[in-house]
């Protein structure tokens, strides 16, 4: 199976300070792949600058066969990639309704069946078009990052970016927006590079992973060898032994 990203010896710097490290990670096609770590090990960082968000300063980037390098990305790049923050509450303008939000996406990248595909979207993240006119500050959480979620599903992207997209949510709400990422993921084909801090996340979500710390990759492993505790880091075993408890679902 062909790789959908490839982040290869990237790194990233601010002012001082080296963020990423020369940090190398394939993902395949189809593939679920995790990124977890504890705060500042830099999965956030490699997230925003596979997305543009920061500027990559060494290393290479390909995304969909195509190379990418800085911030510039051109409107092509984000028909193949979109991205899920972890704030639904600063994501959304407060002052738009979700019509207004959908429609936004479609109109950049040149969409003309607004309608068919805004329904499509609310139906598959589990809103119906009763939602289509409420304003953002109207929802709650969960339901705003059902609609994040539908923002980025609606352009068709190939792989989705989601840096710890449930981690602001109620428990009871994020087993439910999780079965809906995956759920997407095995209807459309597509390809998650997922941030989170959460083991029982990641066994949930992903093929593999690779846990960073200070801005390196530590260790790359299977989820299957991660429920087995077949781990090799010293870092990845206390990581484990903070997530007690955690198990793969279903």
């Amino acid at each position: 199976m062909s790789d959908a990203l490839i982040i290869d010896d990237m790194s990233v710097r601010f002012d001082d300070f080296l963020a990423l490290k020369g940090v190398s990670i394939a993902v395949r096609k189809g593939e679920s792949f995790g990124l977890v770590g504890e705060s500042g090990s830099g999965k956030s960082t490699l997230l925003r600058a596979v997305a543009g968000l920061n500027d990559f300063s060494a290393g290479r980037l390909q995304v969909d066969g195509r190379d990418y390098g800085g911030t510039r990305r051109h409107k092509d790049f984000y028909r193949t990639v979109q991205m899920v923050f972890q704030d639904p509450y600063g994501s959304l303008h407060p002052r738009q309704t979700v019509d207004r939000l959908l429609i936004e996406p479609l109109r950049i990248h040149g969409f003309t069946d607004v309608d068919r595909r805004i329904a499509r979207a609310l139906d598959e993240v589990g809103l119906g078009s009763g939602f289509r006119f409420r304003f953002s500050h109207q929802l709650s959480g969960g339901q705003r990052q059902r609609i994040a979620i539908a923002r980025a599903l609606i352009v068709e992207p190939k792989i989705l970016l989601l840096d710890e997209p449930t981690s602001a949510l109620d428990a009871s709400i994020q087993a439910e927006v999780l079965n809906l990422l995956e759920q997407a993921r095995k209807d459309r084909g597509l390809t998650f590079l997922m941030v989170s801090h959460d083991l029982a996340v990641v066994s949930h979500m992903c093929d593999r992973l690779a846990v960073m710390r200070q801005g390196e990759v530590v260790e790359m492993l299977d989820v299957d060898a991660l429920r087995r505790r077949d781990v090799q880091a010293d870092y990845t075993k206390e990581l484990m032994r903070a997530s007690e408890g955690f198990k793969r679902k279903g």
